[in-house]
């Protein structure tokens, strides 16, 4: 009996140690398109605490462009890694990435931004996490609207500056949501003017919303819209530039980076009203997740998962994201 219960003992220990180092066997590489931005990079570290719970290992990989996005594959497969998530620099990329992961083995998943095909169709075979754009940008739009009404503004004599990248879908759809709302609301469509950014940054959006400003000198009340904190923040410096006071501004950004988060601790306040904050715990964590249960048991991922945002103010952002697992 003693025998028995010491082989029942060991063999108890042995499923353990195999299950053990099974998770630790299991390699993930998780690629994103500006690894310098804070979104990223908390993506990143809510990713590695998904690693150190399930106790497989995170390579996190910056790759700014298509290049790079190949190396990357080639490097996670010489690695010996099964799987990667990645946020690619441009979504045109899909067929390429779906082809180089295959060649190497690799199962793979995407967020943020969706894959296309060659026909800019989404690739609707990868599973994704994607954030639902339109109904962040509407979101944006209803928080202008309320403001605009609170300050008592007559929005016949509002001007909007829509600071626009047309290269990227989800910025399209957000910017859009947001116009949406506006004109639903009785802004004139005449009042909107574009602000294209050659970039996704503050710099970009500055010189694309001076430019706007600057052609529109009657204007005195102004609100701005983009596809980040970055780009409303660069159409809130255009304004301070020309010395429009902060109290005729209403711009509401979008992610809660650090960058507006620095903003709402500025001692003044700024024409940068509000943030539509989206978590980066369930696109770095639940990603990184829903990968190694489709590596270690099978289990494949949702293919389609939306995750949606919440307003934060400078009243309120602490709670917010609190309440949204960010401290």
């Amino acid at each position: 009996m003693k025998f028995w219960k010491q082989a029942i003992l060991a063999s108890a220990a042995l499923l353990v140690a195999v299950g053990s180092a099974g998770a630790q066997d299991v390699k993930i590489g998780f690629v994103v398109k500006q690894p310098e931005e804070p979104w990223f990079q908390d993506e990143w570290k809510f990713a590695q605490e998904a690693a150190k719970e399930k106790g497989f290992t995170l390579v996190e990989i910056g790759a700014e462009d298509g290049e790079k996005v190949q190396a990357a594959i080639d490097n996670l497969g010489a690695q010996g890694a099964q799987g990667f998530i990645i946020c690619t620099p441009d979504v045109k990329l899909g067929p390429g990435i779906v082809a180089k992961a295959t060649a190497n083995d690799l199962k793979l998943m995407t967020v943020d931004d969706r894959l296309v095909d060659s026909a800019g169709a989404p690739i609707e075979d990868v599973p994704h996490m994607g954030i639902s754009a339109t109904k962040i940008g509407e979101t944006v739009g209803q928080a202008i609207v309320d403001e605009i009404k609170a300050r008592g503004w007559d929005m016949a004599e509002v001007g909007a500056i829509k600071v626009s990248y047309d290269q990227l879908p989800t910025a399209v759809d957000r910017v859009t949501g947001a116009t949406s709302v506006l004109e639903q609301n009785g802004f004139p469509a005449a009042n909107i003017y574009n602000a294209p950014q050659a970039k996704t940054d503050t710099e970009a959006a500055l010189n694309a919303a001076t430019t706007v400003i600057n052609a529109h000198p009657e204007i005195e009340h102004w609100v701005a819209v983009g596809l980040n904190d970055e780009a409303v923040l660069g159409a809130v410096r255009a304004t301070e530039s020309v010395g429009i006071p902060a109290a005729n501004v209403i711009g509401v950004g979008i992610g809660g980076a650090e960058s507006a988060i620095n903003e709402f601790k500025k001692p003044s306040v700024t024409g940068f009203y509000g943030t539509v904050i989206i978590s980066p715990k369930r696109h770095g964590y639940e990603t990184a997740l829903n990968m190694y249960e489709w590596i270690a048991n099978g289990k494949e991922p949702e293919k389609l998962i939306l995750t949606s945002g919440q307003l934060a103010t400078r009243g309120d952002y602490e709670a917010v994201r609190k309440d949204l697992g960010i401290q």
